[in-house]
Parts: C-alpha cells; structure tokens; sequence
C-alpha cells in the first residue's frame, strides 16, 4: 500500500507543478502524510523532476525543515 500513496503523491504533483505555490501546498501535505522513507524516495524524485522546472526548485525548502 506505500507505494500506492507514493505514486499517488507524485501524480499530484506532476499535476499541480504549473503553479508553486499550489506546487508548495500539496508537497507539505505529502510530507505529513508519508513515512520517513517514502520522504527519501519523494526527495530524489523531486530533484529529478524540479531539474525540467527551475521555478520549483525553491519549493524544495518544505522538504528540508
């Protein structure tokens, strides 16, 4: 079932990735939401997926506090 929410996670964010701030708001929701090594994977995947999207990259202090 972890990967169900996983992949879940990141289809919303794919989705959402037009607008940042909305970008931003799903994100905090996923970090609240998965488990400590769900959020490993998540990161890697962000740093993948925010390199094609320079705009969100400042999205991606949620995930470091």
């Amino acid at each position: 079932m972890t990967k169900v929410m996983l992949d879940y996670t990141k289809s919303i964010l794919e989705r959402v990735s037009f607008n940042p701030e909305l970008f931003k708001r799903e994100l905090q929701k996923a970090i609240k939401t998965l488990l400590p090594y769900e959020m490993e994977y998540l990161k890697k995947w962000l740093l993948r997926f925010t390199c094609k999207k320079p705009e969100l990259k400042s999205c991606l202090v949620v995930i470091n506090t």
